[in-house]
């Protein structure tokens, strides 16, 4: 936008950016790219940011993922940008509960967002698979079942050693999933799935298809199915197209999005969001391929799936304009074959991929 046509006025959204670990740095930065120059395009808002090294190299100097007020310090800002998280130093379970685990619990982002998108341009491993084939959003219960922390180690290191995980479930925790659920299914194609496992957890899934069907009562124009998490798997692969909108469990979901990450194209395209509806608290906005570290500071990570983050980011703070703009430049620049990082079938960078991106915005 003309420095002469810039409003008076222009929106600030104060950004958490943590890095992270292996290629988290990398895919961040060009991400940053991207929305800055959508924000710059766009003349009303502006993305301020603050860069905050936690991780697993903070970890090695401190023994510790973040400083002891991290969550205090993420409180101030109105969205939290990751990069990636974990290290082949640092065991996984540490890396988990040291940094996202209590940012998802203790801002109570219980929605957990992840497309699932074949996008033109783009090769996935399904046979006569085309990109209307491949169009889902995964929503998963992000703060209890089986990610709760609930349980415990009994006579450590000896013989009759014991350990008990336990999977908590509430009737609020699965209504206001399952009620978010629905009302983004409204607003796409009106079909849900619920996955779930109630032929084996009599309790906790049986609790869960009842909550279900209790919600699906205000939804009638919403199509309801019931489908196990082993059949679901199934159909990711064989039938995708017959999803819409898929909800489940923080385990259940956690492994389909990934196979979900990989009909559209592979781990390098995947986004996520982290969100608590009510507002008053940052989303996080990720990437789920991890930190790479095979790859890491050589600019081959593909940065697709924390621009769509980003692109989830602005519109979760609001910028819708400047959201669509970013998921449809995305799009064509994927589109267009011209420019694909590796894992694509292509040989640009990191960065290549982001300029590509950015020269498809609209101007």
């Amino acid at each position: 936008m003309p420095e002469s046509a810039r409003p008076e006025t222009v929106r600030s959204h104060r950004i958490a950016v943590i890095g992270g670990d292996g290629v988290g740095p990398e895919v961040v930065e060009a991400g940053l790219r991207v929305l800055q120059r959508a924000a710059e395009i766009d003349g009303c808002f502006e993305l301020v940011t603050d860069e905050l090294p936690w991780g697993s190299e903070y970890y090695a100097e401190h023994g510790a993922m973040a400083p002891p007020d991290f969550l205090e310090q993420l409180r101030a800002y109105d969205a939290i940008y990751l990069g990636a998280v974990g290290s082949p130093a640092v065991p996984d379970h540490v890396t988990l509960w040291g940094l996202l685990l209590p940012i998802r619990q203790v801002f109570d982002q219980y929605v957990n967002l992840r497309p699932v998108k074949l996008m033109a341009g783009v090769d996935g491993p399904l046979r006569d698979t085309q990109p209307a084939d491949i169009d889902m959003l995964c929503v998963r219960e992000n703060t209890e079942g089986e990610y709760c922390g609930a349980g415990g180690r009994v006579h450590q290191g000896l013989p009759i050693e014991v350990a008990l995980q336990a999977d908590v479930f509430t009737r609020s925790g699965v209504e206001r999933i399952a009620r978010h659920a629905f009302e983004l299914a409204g607003t796409r194609r009106g079909r849900i799935a619920s996955v779930t496992k109630s032929n084996a957890g009599r309790h906790a899934f049986v609790f869960w298809d009842d909550i279900v069907a209790e919600v699906a009562s205000d939804y009638p124009e919403i199509e309801l199915e019931r489908v196990l998490v082993d059949a679901a798997a199934a159909y990711f692969v064989t039938d995708p197209g017959r999803f819409d909108v898929v909800v489940g469990s923080n385990l259940f979901m956690d492994i389909l999005t990934d196979l979900g990450a990989v009909i559209q194209g592979g781990m390098g395209v995947a986004a996520s969001a982290n969100v608590n509806p009510g507002g008053g608290v940052p989303g996080m906005f990720e990437p789920v391929h991890g930190s790479a570290p095979d790859i890491a500071g050589k600019g081959l990570a593909n940065p697709i799936g924390a621009v769509w983050s980003g692109a989830m980011m602005l519109d979760a703070l609001g910028e819708t304009d400047a959201a669509a703009a970013v998921q449809g430049a995305m799009e064509r620049a994927l589109a267009e074959h011209r420019t694909h990082t590796i894992d694509l079938g292509g040989e640009a960078s990191t960065g290549q991929m982001a300029d590509a991106i950015i020269a498809a915005l609209p101007s």
